[in-house]
């Protein structure tokens, strides 16, 4: 690993981040220097500081884990300079006295961390200040306080369109993948073709969990979020769609896996790889579908609000584009000896998938 990539991120956070952190970091200063007469109010800028995050879920969790390290920390601190005095073995003593009763406690690391720094600061810098470590508590509190109302008066975060890029990343390849297996079936493969088509299946799986994550983070930053509510069924779209695509990317890979496993030239002949490669494409055009129907839905309920035309992917196509074009399940004659388990695995994940986007096809109109 080089060095730069312990202290360089491979993107930038949004300047809007940083601006509201320095603008949160300046009104706690300014305020809790107003409030509290004394030593520069340091605790209240760090927490500012600290607690504005991506999402004010996180901003409430930074808020409460910085407010309870220094409460805790100025306890520690306070009760063992009272009893020891402010020697430098004193202030040692008190961040590993803080670092164990923090573990004691379960808390977790952060919150470990700001107990051990809260009673480290608290007497190394307010030893011979009265009262000084019973002032940075309030001080801590609006720190924090400022950091959330700023983060969530300025724009508040809303990372829903990362989720639906994902969602949408997922399903076109999930598509694309059916097309190419497809493709496979009805050509003779060499063994390389054939593991580039596994390996290019298999990548449908970090997708998947990208798309998760996406959505998790998306569902984060809505909660206390006033601009949550018309986005909320957006998301909850989004998961269903991810639901219902889900298992289809299983099948896929499992398909794939069961051709690379059980290929044979001669495949290309068999009466039903022709009517399993035809359902193969119509399966790939009901995901496009599915996902088409998710963004108009999404559009025509935002339309109220942003004066906007919806704008799917399929306007201008003809009627028959945005059908449902995997309508019935497949039948076929018996196949040969030779291949009658590859195509019945097949056709069981055929009807799988066929299940799966008739539900979700059925519950977007």
């Amino acid at each position: 690993m080089r060095i730069t990539e312990s202290i360089r991120s491979s993107k930038r956070s949004p300047l809007l981040q940083v601006a509201k952190s320095a603008i949160a970091t300046a009104a706690a200063w300014l305020l809790a220097g107003w409030l509290i007469p004394g030593p520069p109010p340091i605790f209240a800028a760090i927490a500012a500081l600290l607690v504005v995050q991506p999402s004010l879920n996180q901003s409430l969790s930074k808020a409460i884990e910085r407010s309870v390290g220094v409460i805790t920390g100025v306890v520690i601190a306070s009760l063992l300079g009272l009893a020891l005095g402010g020697a430098n073995w004193v202030i040692l003593l008190s961040v590993v006295c803080a670092l164990f009763i923090a573990w004691a406690l379960r808390m977790t690391p952060g919150t470990s961390n700001q107990v051990a720094i809260s009673a480290l600061l608290v007497l190394a810098l307010g030893a011979a200040t009265p009262n000084y470590a019973l002032d940075r508590i309030p001080e801590t509190v609006i720190g924090a306080v400022i950091g959330i109302i700023v983060n969530m008066l300025i724009v508040p975060p809303v990372a829903v369109a990362p989720a639906r890029v994902s969602v949408d990343a997922l399903g076109e390849e999930l598509a694309a993948s059916l097309e190419r297996l497809a493709q496979a079936l009805q050509h003779v493969q060499t063994a390389p073709q054939l593991q580039g088509l596994l390996i290019e299946a298999r990548l449908l799986r970090p997708m998947r969990d990208a798309a998760n994550t996406a959505i998790a983070a998306g569902a984060e930053s809505l909660a206390l979020n006033p601009r949550g509510r018309r986005h909320r069924q957006e998301l909850a779209a989004m998961q269903a769609q991810l639901e219902l695509l889900g298992p289809i990317v299983a099948q896929v890979i499992g398909m794939t896996r069961a051709l690379a496993d059980r290929y044979d030239p001669s495949l290309a002949s068999e009466p039903a790889i022709r009517a399993i490669a035809e359902q193969l494409r119509r399966a790939a055009h009901d995901v496009r579908l599915l996902l088409w129907r998710g963004r108009e839905g999404t559009e025509r309920a935002a339309a109220p609000e942003t004066g906007r035309e919806s704008t799917g992917m399929y306007r201008g196509a003809d009627e028959a584009s945005t059908v449902a074009a995997l309508t019935a399940p497949l039948m076929v004659a018996a196949p040969s000896a030779d291949h009658w388990i590859l195509i019945g695995s097949l056709l069981e994940d055929l009807h799988r998938i066929h299940e799966g986007l008739q539900e979700g096809i059925r519950g977007e109109r």
